[in-house]
């Protein structure tokens, strides 16, 4: 039988060398030495879990919501290493999503058993 934690080496290599892993690990290092960076991308997550909550809630936004978002959408446009960094965690994330459901789905997992 093989050994689950020699398979999940295997993956972290093969995870390693994707194009997107090396833009996502490439965009953390410049966030990572740049406060202004990590400020902005700080305060867009607040909006995001506000707009998030907002929506759940009131199953819309507000103007108030909206605007912030718009604010800290040109805020992140004009700074490309924020940009390049969200975008790059997308990517990564559908990767990193697409992986975990195949493995839920390959063992008989369902995750979101009791949330719906």
């Amino acid at each position: 039988m093989d050994n689950v934690y020699d398979k999940a080496h295997e993956l972290a290599k093969v995870l390693k060398s994707y194009p997107e892993v090396s833009e996502y690990r490439e965009a953390s290092e410049k966030i990572k030495n740049n406060a202004d960076a990590q400020k902005i991308i700080e305060d867009f997550r607040k909006i995001q879990f506000e707009a998030y909550n907002e929506q759940m809630e009131k199953k819309q936004l507000s103007e108030d919501t909206k605007k912030k978002f718009e604010n800290i959408s040109n805020i992140i446009s004009m700074n490309q290493d924020v940009a390049q960094f969200l975008t790059a965690e997308q990517k990564f994330s559908i990767i990193w999503q697409d992986i975990i459901k195949i493995l839920t789905d390959s063992i008989g997992l369902d995750l979101n058993f009791g949330m719906k």
